[in-house]
């Protein structure tokens, strides 16, 4: 059975500058199974509602600015998968949460990015599952349990976001694998709280996290965590790291 999987996505430019995070996704996906199809709650699909992208051939979304030609370049050219959207529509509203099919999204850079590294044939069909940010944690944690059952027939799921995400204080001379103190000590609380199992302080974390709001000034980037801690169970860590001095790398698994 594959596990679900958290992904610290980075900037865009891991696409072309993939550093460490790079060979840490292929020897994971090497690690595992090929999957039949991949799932992903990205950062960058906010949403008031619930959605599932049913494109049959999704297009690659340069969701971003500022950045070099060669990036917008690339392209991601993997098939959706209209049916298995449908089934998974059909999942969540079974399970009282109110779900409709995007025939039109894209897939933004929080899925083909990662994706890019890990797969880069191209060649798995991918399904984006939108993310309800206003809804909080325990509502993506509800999601990925709703959508556990898919990793018994070989289907990947993934949140992919950042376990630290304040773009304001990132450090765009920074080099190597340095961290900021308030970066650090977040990361670390999260991660104790990951292997303790401990779900009340995770729910609360803005609360009982250090330096959680300078962390996360908006959770969108630290909810597909709990999107796959709710489809998995126990928790693994596949790689940590920072770069620009704040923006944390890490990658997890919950088999």
């Amino acid at each position: 059975m594959l596990p679900s999987l958290f992904i610290s996505h980075g900037s865009p430019m891991l696409a072309l500058e993939p550093g460490e995070s790079g060979p840490a996704l292929a020897r994971l996906a090497a690690s595992l199974p090929r999957p039949k199809a991949i799932v992903v709650v990205s950062a960058h699909w906010e949403s008031h509602d619930l959605w599932v992208a049913s494109s049959p051939r999704p297009a690659t979304w340069h969701d971003f600015g500022g950045f070099p030609p060669a990036l917008f370049a690339v392209q991601y050219p993997a098939p959706g998968e209209p049916e298995l959207a449908e089934r998974i529509a059909g999942m969540l509203n079974d399970a009282g949460l109110r779900t409709g099919l995007d025939p039109k999204r894209p897939f933004d850079h929080g899925a083909w990015v990662p994706l890019s590294l890990m797969y880069p044939q191209a060649d798995i069909p991918v399904v984006q599952v939108s993310l309800p940010s206003l809804l909080g944690p325990a509502f993506q944690e509800q999601v990925g349990r709703t959508l556990s059952a898919l990793r018994e027939e070989g289907i990947l799921l993934i949140g992919s976001g950042s376990i630290t995400h304040n773009l304001g204080e990132l450090d765009w001379r920074a080099t190597g694998n340095d961290a900021a103190p308030w970066a650090l000590a977040f990361r670390d609380w999260v991660v104790e709280k990951l292997a303790a199992n401990d779900s009340a302080a995770l729910l609360d974390y803005r609360r009982q996290a250090p330096f959680a709001v300078r962390n996360h000034p908006s959770d969108e980037h630290l909810l597909p965590l709990y999107f796959a801690r709710g489809a998995g169970e126990r928790f693994g860590i596949e790689h940590q790291g920072f770069t620009l001095g704040a923006l944390g790398m890490d990658i997890y698994r919950f088999d």
